[in-house]
């Protein structure tokens, strides 16, 4: 699959998509929408179907909101996206000249939609921007990829807001860097949007995000934009005014992607090596685990007892975090790391167990 751009920036990094979470009033759509024309942004966003969690929360002011989006192009020559949902959506949006349809967390969940939306844009031109699926599934957001790419689109764009996580969090959605930075080595040529604002669910964290993405190479940033946030009709927490959105652009450091530079390169290079030999020596390692865990199951077998032993698996966690933290290695990574390990020596005692 070749991608083309969805835009050109109007600077050279980051692409920046903000506006309000949901269009309320059209004098609220238009007051955030000339505040962010003075920022020079690229895409003014809004919501104007909003698929809510729970029944009776505010979903949007329906298609009277795209009257207000045209006022916008008018008004401020800004480009501006909204969420799309279903084949109804995509007609309206195309019919009200939108420039850039996005696809929501709960909208690439289910092919189904997908597919219906990509039946309903088929033959027509316009950039469709993706947003990962509410949970961490890579095949699913790589299939709403191709479903829309297969409808003849090429300006795609993907959209990082984080995951669903059950338990305690600092994050609203947890980021789980990895799947995007998968998605990149698979599709280097997609637009990476990151969304910090879902991300994040909150304001105070918003600026630490969206330097995370510019330091892993992002193509750019979707921040929700609101007057008096306070007051918002949707997810009032995690929106910001436009004064504190300048500053947060203002404030980021962008990052090279790449150098020429010989001695850089070279240095680079050591210790990229260095870091080969280590995962090397910690694959051997980790191998070496394997066999002796084979031998334990091989031991239970013989004697009749069960693979998993709880009180000796938490001791063992418990000890791993605290070493971990003598290293500067945090809680979170060293719980998941072993947690990792453990699953793969109880699936070789399981194997043994079955002769």
């Amino acid at each position: 699959m070749e991608f083309k751009k969805v835009f050109e920036s109007k600077h050279e990094r980051p692409f920046i998509i903000s506006g309000p979470c949901s269009a309320e009033t059209e004098e609220q759509v238009l007051k955030t929408a000339h505040e962010l024309a003075k920022q020079n942004i690229d895409l003014f966003r809004a919501g104007i179907w909003k698929p809510r969690t729970s029944p009776g929360s505010f979903e949007g002011v329906g298609v009277e909101g795209l009257s207000w989006l045209k006022r916008v192009k008018k008004e401020t020559g800004l480009k501006v996206t909204t969420e799309v949902a279903k084949r109804e959506h995509v007609f309206e949006a195309v019919k009200a000249g939108i420039d850039v349809l996005w696809l929501g967390a709960r909208t690439t969940v289910n092919p189904f939609a997908v597919q219906e939306i990509a039946d309903a844009i088929k033959g027509v031109d316009i950039p469709v921007l993706i947003k990962n699926p509410i949970n961490p599934d890579y095949k699913l957001w790589v299939g709403a990829i191709k479903r829309i790419y297969n409808a003849g689109i090429t300006k795609i764009g993907v959209i990082h807001r984080g995951f669903s996580y059950y338990g305690d969090t600092n994050y609203r959605n947890v980021p789980r860097w990895q799947i995007p930075i998968d998605l990149m080595r698979e599709f280097p040529d997609l637009t990476f949007i990151c969304d910090n604002s879902h991300i994040c669910g909150r304001r105070d964290t918003l600026e630490e995000v969206a330097q995370k993405a510019m330091d892993l190479n992002f193509d750019g940033l979707m921040t929700e934009v609101h007057p008096d946030p306070d007051n918002a009709w949707s997810d009032a927490a995690q929106q910001i005014t436009p004064d504190t959105f300048k500053d947060l652009v203002n404030n980021l450091v962008y990052r090279n992607p790449s150098s020429s530079d010989r001695t850089f390169n070279a240095t680079l290079g050591h210790l990229r090596q260095e870091i080969d030999e280590i995962d090397n020596e910690l694959m051997n390692l980790l191998g070496k685990r394997m066999k002796i865990a084979e031998q334990i199951g091989q031991y239970k077998k013989d004697n009749n007892i069960s693979i998993l032993q709880p009180a000796r698996w938490g001791s063992i966690l418990e000890a791993a975090v605290e070493k971990g933290a003598k290293h500067d290695l945090s809680e979170a990574f060293i719980s998941s790391f072993l947690k990792a390990i453990h699953q793969e020596s109880i699936n070789h005692q399981e194997q043994i167990m079955k002769g």
